[in-house]
């Protein structure tokens, strides 16, 4: 059976020059459609581009030479590019576009009901966020959520060594926990926030009613609203953290607990000196996972309290949807949006950096 053997190729300079060609033509096309285009939508040529679907075919064509130009270029090697070349165009185009779209928007003052449309305000958009105290009041809230975290930890922790331990029915509470984690957000708000803690006939109301709470109002005070928030969003994700949690314990050998207690170490020390810190890289993994979740918290919040009272529960997403179903403010919504995706961006990064350091082994 003879196989194949790849020899280098023989790339002339011709043959260079073409495919450098290709891809600084098609660049030339895209970026010269794009700018009609964007001509065309400004109202400074009538191009006739009724969408923006010239610049999807340019686009296109310039992914289709930039693929052409790596075999031209590269002969073996470019075919090896193809495998990878044309999904990264994809899904840079999926990334890029949108964000350069987006960014246009924020630049905008575009509300829907306004009858002049969409007029370019260059960064007064993000001056108004600036001073817009109903927004930094949702950042500050977002502070509150994310701290209530800790608490959902130790909780999860507990529950994960629970359910490593050996007791009667462990199969049967492993599902019964994991039941929250099953519903929607928008079924834990109304299952739990608008039927339970109704506060004329739920029955947590007749509950405190008959422990001496005479008109309970569970959403009436800023301070016990937002907790009821942070505990209904606990009861749904705790499971998932418990869960993360319960299989690190389970992959953590049993012979170093076993040495531990023939030592003689009690079982706080075996918890804190040998099972804690094994499981400190699945912790900080489930932490979070759980942060980028909570950082997109906004269903049961629009569902049960719509950011109240005074905005106490508001969430910078439930914020953001406000702007733009109950104002129609496309263009000042959008700037909001950018602003927290930066703050997240450089928070994760930071995050991520300073829990790398904290867990690598140093020797």
């Amino acid at each position: 059976m003879a196989l194949h053997i790849v020899t280098e190729d023989r790339i002339t300079p011709a043959r260079l020059l073409a495919g450098r060609a290709m891809v600084w033509g098609g660049l030339a096309l895209l970026l010269g459609v794009a700018a009609l285009q964007w001509l065309d939508q400004a109202g400074r040529i009538d191009a006739g581009f009724r969408d923006w679907r010239p610049t999807l075919y340019a686009f296109a064509a310039f992914a289709t030479l930039l693929c052409w130009s790596q075999v031209v270029r590269r002969g073996e090697m470019g075919k090896r590019a193809l495998f990878v070349l044309p999904a990264a165009i994809f899904v840079g185009a999926m990334v890029v576009f949108p964000l350069i779209f987006g960014i246009g928007i924020a630049l905008s003052d575009w509300n829907l009901a306004s009858p002049t449309g969409r007029q370019f305000n260059g960064l007064d958009n993000l001056r108004q966020a600036w001073n817009d105290p109903f927004y930094l009041n949702a950042l500050l809230n977002m502070v509150w959520y994310i701290a209530a975290i800790a608490v959902e930890y130790v909780i999860a922790f507990g529950l994960a060594l629970l359910l490593n331990a050996q007791i009667r029915g462990r199969k049967f509470f492993r599902v019964a926990f994991l039941l929250p984690l099953m519903l929607s957000p928008v079924a834990v708000s109304w299952m739990v926030g608008k039927s339970m803690f109704e506060p004329r006939f739920g029955p947590m109301a007749r509950l405190a009613r008959s422990l001496g709470w005479d008109t309970p109002s569970f959403f009436g005070s800023p301070e016990i609203a937002r907790a009821m928030i942070m505990v209904m969003d606990a009861w749904t994700y705790i499971p998932f953290m418990m869960i993360m949690l319960l299989a690190g314990l389970q992959a953590v050998p049993r012979e170093l607990s076993e040495a531990a207690r023939v030592d003689g170490a009690t079982p706080w020390r075996r918890f804190w000196e040998v099972t804690f810190p094994l499981m400190l890289p699945v912790s900080i993994t489930a932490i979070l996972i759980r942060i980028i979740f909570k950082l997109k918290l906004a269903d049961i919040v629009i569902n049960i309290t719509a950011g109240g009272p005074g905005g106490a529960t508001d969430t910078v997403t439930s914020f953001i949807f406000r702007e733009y179903r109950d104002r129609s403010n496309v263009g000042y919504g959008t700037m909001l949006a950018f602003i927290y995706l930066v703050l997240i961006v450089v928070a994760m990064t930071g995050a991520m950096k300073l829990t790398d350091r904290w867990t690598r082994p140093h020797g």
